[in-house]
């Protein structure tokens, strides 16, 4: 199985609509190493990141946060080592519109 480091995406939602970040493609495992949100406003925004089994509906029961406060002009950083299959399903949304950047950095296995 060759191993492929790399950004597995990136999204600034323009509204407070959930949004994909990364999907796994088929084949494929991933490991997420890290997730960053950026708050690129001059005022505090919320967060949400679920991780959907399968494509699974965005619900607390898979949310990784959930309405997190990411403070003006900061970044949150999330070192997890989340492992993902096949049609998994990584989904942000920004309480606040074009108010977070959201980056998935990791390892595809296929």
């Amino acid at each position: 199985m060759p191993t492929a480091y790399k950004i597995l995406g990136q999204s600034s939602p323009a509204n407070t609509s959930d949004a994909t970040l990364y999907t796994v493609p088929a084949s494929t495992q991933t490991v997420v190493s890290t997730i960053t949100i950026t708050n690129t406003t001059t005022s505090p925004a919320t967060a949400r990141i679920f991780i959907r089994n399968n494509g699974a509906a965005a619900a607390t029961s898979n949310a990784l946060i959930y309405d997190t406060t990411i403070q003006a002009n900061s970044i949150l950083a999330l070192t997890q080592g989340i492992t993902i299959d096949a049609s998994d399903v990584i989904t942000v949304r920004s309480g606040t519109a074009s108010a977070l950047t959201f980056q998935a950095f990791g390892s595809e296995l296929s």
